[in-house]
């Protein structure tokens, strides 16, 4: 049972709220009773007018393309990786409303994202190339780095250490005064993690300015959301900190920006961090290695594939004489010669010198590095074979 205090508290936050700025969705939608922020049903159709953002129909359109790239990408990717050209990738099919929504409601020049390992609409939305992660994904982690000027730091492969790592970032922002909000995203399997729940107690502890997300794509790996928590929902994991906290429809792209667009004014403001939980489906296997028929029960993946961001957004647009299917068809053309181009680039491009692994780290090499490389140059001229597979 959840004490009265609580109640009491949370009404405090909310009044907080609704004096610094005018509230539409933050505080209104309780995840103790579950509630969720919807625009649009499955068919595109707004259900919910005062709910819809206050963004152009070109910001509209605009997301819409860099959304559907990343599909063409992940189908791309996927054949690639099929005839043994890509070692390996992780997809973001079902989840690129919520990805490209809550970089879209940050200032690229002076917020950050920090990511996790499925994140390809977010990364494109942030502005990095489609050259580099695929590099990235072949094997060379100079795909890692981002272009000059992108606030985007590498994929993080261990499940956790993300948030720790936005909570840093967005602790110096505060100190320095810059007015930078960071945006950090895990799955639902990663908020099981203790890391996790360390970052955000810390986060809230010092009033960082923070938006974790939680992508609740309804399996971890093979683990269903069932078996991974008791909660009503993962929003509610942020109450123990104090966090305020929201769930939003993540196949919705209306209800993720407005949403995500509100709680980063909250945070740049100074009132510190908010949890976001985005309910949405991975369509997709959880990597080019996983077969999800084997544990995903009969019948649905065709019921959610009813939900698909993509095709709601689209016939959004096209309800509203936005969008045609002539120009889907060219849009597909255009970005699918576009992947492919970037691709041949990155199979001329994929081979590094051991040396590169150690000397981008820092401006020069300090001691620590020299003997790592000097150790590793040793064992690769002792066991030759083992280059088998790398890119050296």
């Amino acid at each position: 049972m959840i004490s009265p205090t609580y109640y009491s508290k949370t009404n405090k936050i909310k009044n907080k709220i609704e004096r610094i700025i005018k509230m539409t969705y933050l505080g209104k939608f309780d995840p103790l009773k579950n509630e969720k922020v919807c625009v649009l049903d499955k068919d595109g159709k707004v259900i919910n007018p005062k709910l819809m953002p206050k963004i152009s129909d070109q910001e509209i359109l605009e997301a819409y393309k860099i959304m559907n790239l990343s599909r063409r990408q992940d189908i791309y990717q996927n054949t690639m990786q099929r005839q043994g050209r890509l070692l390996s990738f992780l997809s973001s099919t079902g989840q690129e409303a919520c990805e490209v929504a809550y970089i879209n409601a940050l200032n690229k020049k002076t917020d950050h994202f920090v990511s996790g390992y499925r994140n390809n609409a977010a990364w494109l939305a942030m502005g990095q190339l489609v050259r580099n992660i695929m590099l990235y994904w072949i094997g060379n982690e100079a795909g890692g780095k981002a272009p000059e000027g992108v606030n985007c730091l590498p994929p993080n492969i261990v499940i956790g250490s993300q948030y720790s790592q936005a909570t840093g970032i967005a602790f110096a922002d505060k100190y320095r005064k810059t007015g930078g909000v960071v945006v950090t995203t895990t799955g639902d399997g990663g908020s099981s993690e203790g890391e996790t729940y360390e970052a955000i107690n810390f986060a809230k502890l010092h009033e960082v300015p923070c938006i974790f997300v939680i992508e609740n794509n309804k399996w971890a790996i093979s683990t269903a959301r069932s078996e991974q928590t008791k909660s009503i929902n993962f929003a509610v994991k942020g109450i123990a900190t104090g966090i305020p906290s929201i769930i939003v429809d993540g196949n919705d792209y209306l209800a993720c920006i407005g949403v995500f667009k509100e709680v980063v004014e909250y945070a740049r403001k100074g009132n510190g961090p908010v949890l976001v939980e985005c309910d949405t489906y991975r369509l997709g296997a959880h990597s080019s290695s996983d077969n999800p028929d084997v544990y995903r029960p009969k019948g649905e993946f065709e019921e959610m594939a009813k939900f698909d961001p993509l095709i709601r957004l689209k016939q959004y647009l096209i309800d509203k004489k936005l969008w045609s299917d002539e120009q889907q068809a060219q849009l597909e053309a255009e970005q699918d010669k576009f992947i492919a181009d970037e691709f041949a680039w990155v199979e001329q491009n994929k081979n590094y010198d051991l040396i590169d692994i150690f000397k981008y780290q820092y401006d020069k090499m300090d001691i620590f590095l020299e003997e790592q490389y000097k150790e590793a140059k040793e064992f690769f001229e002792k066991y030759p074979e083992s280059k088998e597979g790398g890119h050296h």
